[in-house]
């Protein structure tokens, strides 16, 4: 940001107020379990044993608050003091033996998707102990564990399937499909698209909105299978034909019959899309999920550390909403 401010800091921290505290320090330390004492959840990624070094030991604060449910989210789980950083998990959960070229080198995902997805999976898992909490008896029952290495294995999904039922490496496929065809990236005239025949009724569709009515007459590729066979054959004849013609052209017929296809949109190019659609904030590029909204612009250090020490947690629910800083 012009200000200095990180960017990276301010995609994830919206909505949140800031209060800085040193564990060093025993006011401090008082406080936070104050504000402990009187939460319904809280969230870490210290590695085992820091925070009960300085009193805030999970166990506990769980047993002095019956209410709380305490999730820490770490690389490697409770007994690693392996730092969790998701460059790290992506290689060791074979995100990036099966992302790049067939020939060429892993390649890791270009956002931190591990970090992300982990934190999806520990907002689920709050707000199922938070909604099951009544029913949840011992300390134990509110004390939750995410990792980013199981979280990640967790999201291989179809891929660590079929390396289970086949007992065979998984591969890179690049912008191509291990087990649909035709599912990639094509290149148009002007600029590449991708094509995403994930049904066999689509198939003909396709095939004949694309000029290609011989392969859409062939009773030897009507089924996904006979595609996977054939693979080559079909992606050529696809590539040759679509080199003809813009992108947008062959999104227009394909979509004209219903067949899933999309622009390789350049990020710019893709949140100011969502704007336009209508769906996204002008500000932030990104459409609020459910009733979610951007209530409080990300905080500065310490911007709410005076507001917080003198009121404790019933102030959060008076804070008046921010004002702008970003554009």
């Amino acid at each position: 940001a012009p200000d200095g401010e990180s960017a990276y800091f301010l995609s994830t921290n919206r909505n949140k107020l800031s209060l800085a505290a040193d564990f060093k320090l025993a006011d401090d330390v008082a406080l936070l379990k104050v504000l402990i004492a009187e939460a319904d959840i809280v969230i870490e990624n210290f590695l085992p044993g820091i925070l009960a070094r300085y009193g805030l030991d999970a166990e506990l604060l769980l047993a002095r608050n019956p209410r709380l449910v305490w999730c820490t989210i770490s690389g490697f789980g409770p007994h690693s003091s392996r730092p969790g950083y998701d460059f790290v998990v992506q290689a060791e959960s074979g995100w990036m033996a099966i992302t790049g070229e067939p020939a060429g080198e892993p390649i890791k995902a270009g956002v931190a998707l591990v970090d992300l997805i982990a934190g999806k999976d520990a907002a689920i898992a709050i707000l199922g102990a938070l909604a099951g909490r009544n029913h949840l008896i011992t300390a134990a029952d509110r004390r939750i564990h995410v990792t980013l290495r199981e979280s990640a294995l967790a999201a291989l999904a179809n891929v660590a399937q079929n390396a289970l039922v086949s007992g065979r490496d998984a591969g890179r496929w690049g912008n191509a499909h291990a087990n649909l065809v035709p599912y990639q990236l094509f290149a148009a005239a002007d600029r590449p698209f991708v094509l995403a025949v994930g049904a066999d009724p689509q198939w003909p569709l396709a095939a004949r909105a694309l000029g290609l009515d011989d392969l859409a007459a062939d009773p030897a590729l009507a089924t996904n299978a006979g595609r996977l066979a054939q693979r080559d054959r079909v992606v050529a004849a696809i590539a040759t034909a679509v080199a003809q013609r813009s992108a947008a052209t062959w999104i227009e017929v394909l979509e004209r019959v219903g067949i899933p296809c999309g622009l390789v949109r350049g990020v710019q190019e893709a949140l100011q899309q969502a704007v336009q659609d209508g769906s996204a904030s002008s500000r932030t590029g990104i459409a609020p999920q459910g009733h979610g909204r951007v209530r409080y612009e990300p905080p500065r250090l310490d911007e709410h550390g005076e507001l917080i020490r003198n009121h404790h947690w019933s102030a959060f629910h008076h804070v008046p909403i921010l004002p702008t800083r970003l554009a």
